[in-house]
C-alpha cells in the first residue's frame, strides 16, 4: 500500500484526528496548498502547479522542493494534475487535504467529483479540511470510524436506491432518496456507522465532534 497526501489551497485545520490520517504518507502540494505544509510537519517531495497563488515568501520557504510548473493556460487545475501525479507514482490510497472552502466553490465542487470518479476506478480515496471529511459511497457496505455524536450528511450525485443506514440517530431501512433531496442532510453517529447503497452515487460529508481536541 502506497498513502499520498496531497496539500490544496482551501481551508485546513491540523488537528491530532487529521496527523493520525496522514501518518505515514507521501507529500505533494499544489500551488499554494504548500501553505499547509509546515502545520501539518510534513515536507512534499514534489511541488507542482502554475504558481500562481502562491506568494514570494512561501516560495523562499520551500525553495528547496523539487517543483513541476505548468502554465497558467491549462486543461487541468493544479489540484488535478496533483493527483494524477500521485497515482503515476504508485498511489493506492489518497487523501486530499484542504479541499473544502476557501474563496472557490467550484474547486470544492470538483474536489468531491474527482473523488468520486476515482472511487468509481476502485481507488481508495478521502477529503479532509481537518474540521469536515468526505468519503464516496457506491455500491455496498461501508463502514465508518467516525465518533459518537459527530454529524453528518449523505449527498446524492443520482437518486440512491437501498439506501441503508445504521449505528445513527436517524437510521434509514433501504430507501430511495431521489436527487436534490434532503431527506440524508444532518444526521449524527451514535455507534459505529455502517452505510450501505444499492444503486446510486454520493458521498458522505462529516464533522467529527473530536477534531478539534
Amino acid at each position: 500500500m502506497s498513502k499520498f497526501l496531497i496539500l490544496l489551497g482551501g481551508d485546513l485545520t491540523v488537528t491530532p484526528r487529521l496527523k493520525q490520517q496522514i501518518a505515514g504518507a507521501r507529500v505533494l502540494a499544489a500551488d499554494s496548498g504548500m501553505r499547509h505544509a509546515a502545520g501539518l510537519g510534513v515536507v512534499p517531495e514534489l511541488w507542482l502547479g502554475d504558481f500562481d497563488s502562491t506568494d514570494a515568501a512561501l516560495a523562499d520557504q520551500y525553495a528547496h522542493v523539487e517543483r513541476q510548473v505548468f502554465p497558467v493556460a491549462k486543461n487541468m487545475t493544479d489540484g488535478e494534475l496533483a493527483l494524477h501525479e500521485a497515482y503515476e507514482r504508485g498511489a493506492t490510497e489518497v487523501i486530499l487535504a484542504g479541499a473544502f472552502g476557501g474563496e472557490r466553490t467550484d474547486h470544492t465542487f470538483l474536489h468531491l467529483s474527482m473523488a468520486v470518479a476515482q472511487a468509481h476506478k476502485g481507488r481508495k480515496i478521502f477529503l479532509s479540511s481537518g474540521h469536515e471529511e468526505a468519503t464516496p459511497l457506491l455500491y455496498g457496505k461501508t463502514e465508518f470510524d467516525l465518533p459518537e455524536d459527530t454529524l453528518f450528511s449523505i449527498l446524492g450525485f443520482e437518486t440512491l436506491t437501498g439506501l441503508s443506514i445504521f449505528g445513527a440517530e436517524w437510521p434509514l431501512d433501504a430507501v430511495t432518496v431521489p436527487f436534490g433531496s434532503s431527506l440524508t442532510l444532518s444526521n449524527r453517529v451514535k455507534e459505529t456507522l455502517t452505510v450501505t447503497l444499492e444503486t446510486g452515487t454520493a458521498i458522505l460529508v462529516a464533522s467529527p465532534v473530536s477534531a478539534l481536541i
